[in-house]
Order: C-alpha cells, then structure tokens, then sequence
C-alpha cells in the first residue's frame, strides 16, 4: 500500500494550506482604506486575483523578478479599473500588502485536523515559491510552523518550482527520497508536474475547479489525505 511506502509528506503553502486568496482580500481591504484608495474592494480584487496569479506565472519562468512582480500586478490592475496612481502610492501599498498579509492568518478548512493526523506518522515539510520573509510568518503567526521538519522556500534554492533543482534541494534538507516521498500541492504545473519530474507521489489539492487528469490523486478537501495516507 501506498501509505506502508510514505515517510515524507511535502505541502506546498499558498493556496494549499494558508488561504491565500482571503487573506489577501482582507489585507487589500485594509490598505486600500488605509491610503484612500478610491476603488471598490470587489472590482479591485475581480481584476487582481487573475492578474497575480499571471505573473506569478512568469515570476516561476524567470520572465520578471520579485521587484517586477511586487510594482507590475498592482500597476496593471488600476491599468484595468481606469484608475489614475501614482507610482509612489504603487510601492508604499506593495510595502504595506508585505507588511501585513502574514498578520492574517485563515488556513483552509481542516488543515489542522489534517496536519494532526499526519505529524505522528510521517515526516512533514514544506516546499514554497513565496518569499522567504513572508513565509516564515505566515507559518508561525497560522500557528502551524511546528508541524514541519523543513521549509524550503524558492529564495533558499534560487530557483522556483516547478524547476527540479528545487524539489532535489528539499529531499536533501529532508533526509529522504523521492519514492517515499509524497508532494501536497494546488497548482498542477508548479506542485504535480515538477514533483512527478522528479519521481515525488503527489496529491493535488484542486481548489480552482480545474478539470480532472491521470497525474496521481486529486482531492478537493485537505480531509481526503486521511484516507489516503
């Protein structure tokens, strides 16, 4: 069996266990008040939720850097709304988004349970494409950093998942191989494809109503690793 076979279990954290896409509207709705931002919080987000996830995108390909990244998903939303800023009000609320996204802390539902269930039997760790900084805190002020052995974050191993160099570093850090190995992820390219790559088992957390596919298991609530693992 499968789970006779697993001693590592690997999760991904935005978008799999730390609800990205809630705390970040919450911190959007902070900081938009905050700065008198005159735009409306949900046609704001409309455009941002799809325009992030585009250059995270290219952030992975190495097609823009961090700084590219943080200044362009802001600029070509307000692009979008046909809303005038100026580019300093650009950087003080990409400052203000990392300054206080990690002070939101909602996880998805049952990812403690989850977590619970799975520390007294495997090993567990996290791999990410989030930056260093941030993800330390989203991890501790979630108050789940003590479930995981390793965290390897793209920033510690210069490139960004779904690059194997990545997934290699992790299996090293953790002291285990592929085979035992099991990949928890929500993105299929990032978290599926690139650990397959590299012979990881994988589960893939589906919370964008992604069509099904053959490349190991899918689930669409965290509770299902229960029966699996």
């Amino acid at each position: 069996m499968l789970k006779e076979t697993i001693t590592d279990v690997f999760f991904d954290l935005d978008h799999t266990l730390w609800d990205f896409e809630r705390n970040s509207a919450l911190t959007f709705e902070r900081i938009l008040r905050a700065n008198q931002v005159g735009v409306d919080l949900q046609d704001f987000l409309k455009v941002y939720v799809p325009a992030n996830l585009a250059f995270w995108k290219l952030y992975r390909e190495e097609r823009i850097t961090k700084e590219e990244l943080r200044y362009q998903r802001l600029k070509s939303v307000f692009d979008d709304l046909g809303h005038p800023i100026t580019d300093e009000m650009i950087y003080l609320l990409s400052d203000e988004y990392i300054k206080y996204l990690s002070s939101y802390n909602h996880l998805f539902p049952n990812t403690v349970e989850v977590l619970e269930y799975l520390r007294p039997k495997y090993r567990l760790h996290i791999i990410t494409n989030g930056f260093q900084e941030i993800q330390d805190k989203k991890l501790r002020n979630a108050n789940i950093e003590h479930y995981f052995d390793q965290v390897i974050d793209s920033e510690m191993a210069g490139v960004k998942k779904p690059n194997p160099i990545i997934f290699e570093l992790a299996l090293k850090n953790a002291g285990t191989v592929a085979e035992r190995s099991m990949m928890v992820g929500d993105s299929l390219e990032a978290d599926i494809l690139g650990a397959r790559a590299v012979g990881f088992h994988t589960i893939h957390f589906n919370g964008h109503n992604e069509p099904p596919h053959d490349l190991g298991r899918m689930i669409h609530d965290l509770r299902e690793i229960k029966s699996l693992l």
